[in-house]
């Protein structure tokens, strides 16, 4: 079979009736000049109309995807015109503080958009050779992020969460707080995209945002649990072309916040059964790799483009299982993760980040002398060490009892719980700089012997750490 763009098409046909309905998917026969990924208009008899999109063409039979399901649709006089081009976004500046359905349409009471361009959602990823290596700091104000596991414009960091944990809470702070250090780097906007949410939580990012004004500088796009899960694979997609357009075209700094991936991937598990497709791992299409690459590599950086699009994707593990395919493929894809933990939870921290399974693979490129300090390095390695040790010690407490430990022991163990306590755990609308969050820091190492801090050079430690911590020492 020849293989045609939508491009190539110059006649719209209409056809009436479908041959079957199955879940989400019609399938229409005796179809000609039909291209993947088409946008088909669909009318029903009482002249309801929907949209759908070309997802499997085979000879002269078309599968057609319908995003707002096909409850109601009967086989014999529903009729579908094919238009010849893709789902499109319409994009203008004007799309800044507004917020969108999963589809692209204004939910915010808000007039329509005027377009001053329609971009195709499918999009392309970044040809690697196109890319500029990421290497420029963002600032969260989330101490756990932004010394430990630093977020860099162009990255994609995926936060690895579990039902019940607060991630949403930490995905608004994120988009609210975070911002571009860099003089002269231009304007920073937030992408966020929610799958699958609830009226509630739907609620309560719009209202977190108006009232904080962080919706001035932000496109919203809602998908809810409510709404048919079709409509669930154009939401990212939506996202990213407004984020591309506002990267690439108006030269934005763009943080795209996408939650939840999880309900995304069910998404598509459904379509792939719809169409008798032979199941991967746990029943998750074969192709989910791929097509989770198709999003997450629409992020980063171009050469001779100022903009850029970094990318923070929120997944909940299902029963916190981190070997699931959905984290399991995202961090195969992505530079890192940051795990919330729900012991964490229970112990009372927010936001519940377990720093010893999080990393941001792009971290060195980001940090340092006229990025954020040049003591950062070495401070983050210093704290890692001694909380790691400091949790090593609550194990062996549970075995033995705290009595039994040495005195340095004993140091590292009240190092853990102080770590958690006032550099981990912040409030829900503390926004640190990096320059608070590195003054914690020393605080803390401040608590441990000067013969402790091997992981840090001498000079900084002369300039940084605190005079009374030297003193005791000394003395």
């Amino acid at each position: 079979m020849e293989v045609r763009s939508v491009s190539d098409i110059s006649k719209l046909r209409e056809y009436m009736g479908v041959t079957e309905i199955s879940g989400p998917l019609v399938i229409v026969e005796n179809v000609r000049d039909v291209a993947y990924n088409e946008l088909v208009k669909i009318e029903l008899s009482g002249g309801e109309q929907r949209l759908g999109q070309v997802l499997e063409v085979s000879g002269n039979t078309a599968v057609v995807q319908v995003f707002e399901g096909t409850s109601g649709i009967n086989i014999g006089d529903t009729k579908l015109k094919f238009t010849g081009k893709s789902v499109e976004l319409a994009v203008s500046p004007d799309i800044l503080g507004r917020v969108f359905s999963g589809l692209g349409k204004p939910i915010d009471k808000g007039p329509a958009i005027v377009p001053e361009k329609m971009m195709d959602i499918i999009g392309n990823p970044i040809n690697p050779t196109a890319r500029e290596y990421p290497a420029d700091f963002i600032e969260t104000g989330v101490s756990s992020i932004d010394l430990m596991n630093t977020l860099v414009r162009g990255q994609k960091l995926p936060i690895f969460s579990g039902s019940g944990l607060p991630h949403n809470e930490l995905a608004a702070q994120i988009a609210r707080q975070a911002r571009v250090l860099e003089e002269g780097a231009g304007d920073f906007a937030v992408v966020f995209g929610a799958m699958g949410i609830t009226f509630e939580e739907m609620n309560f990012f719009i209202t977190d945002f108006r009232k904080t004004g962080a919706i001035e500088r932000s496109v919203v796009f809602m998908n809810l649990a409510d709404h048919p899960a079709i409509e669930r694979i154009a939401t990212p997609r939506m996202a990213l072309t407004a984020a591309e357009y506002l990267a690439f075209e108006l030269e934005m700094h763009v943080l795209v916040i996408l939650t939840d991936m999880t309900n995304y991937c069910e998404a598509l598990r459904e379509i792939s059964a719809a169409r008798n497709e032979v199941p991967g791992r746990r029943g998750y299409p074969g192709y989910m790799y791929t097509d989770l690459s198709s999003l997450y590599e629409r992020a980063g950086k171009i050469y001779g483009k100022k903009g850029s699009i970094t990318q923070l994707p929120i997944l909940s593990m299902p029963e916190d299982d981190i070997t699931h395919p959905i984290p399991d493929l995202t961090g195969y894809i992505t530079e890192g993760q940051i795990v919330l933990s729900r012991d964490m939870v229970r112990r009372g921290v927010y936001p519940p980040i377990d720093i010893l399974p999080c990393l941001s693979r792009l971290m060195t490129k980001g940090i340092g002398e006229g990025k954020t300090r040049a003591d950062h390095h070495g401070v983050s390695n210093q704290l890692y060490s001694a909380y790691a040790r400091g949790r090593d010690m609550r194990e062996l407490v549970a075995v033995i009892g705290e009595a039994a430990l040495s005195d340095i022991d004993a140091k590292y163990l009240n190092f853990a719980d102080n770590f958690e306590e006032r550099f981990i755990g912040q409030g829900r609308h503390e926004h640190r700089t990096i320059e608070d969050t590195l003054r914690i820091s020393w605080e803390l190492l401040s608590d441990l012997p000067k013969s402790e801090l091997k992981r840090i050079d001498e000079e900084f430690i002369e300039k940084y750490l605190p005079k009374k911590a030297e003193a005791e020492v000394s003395s």
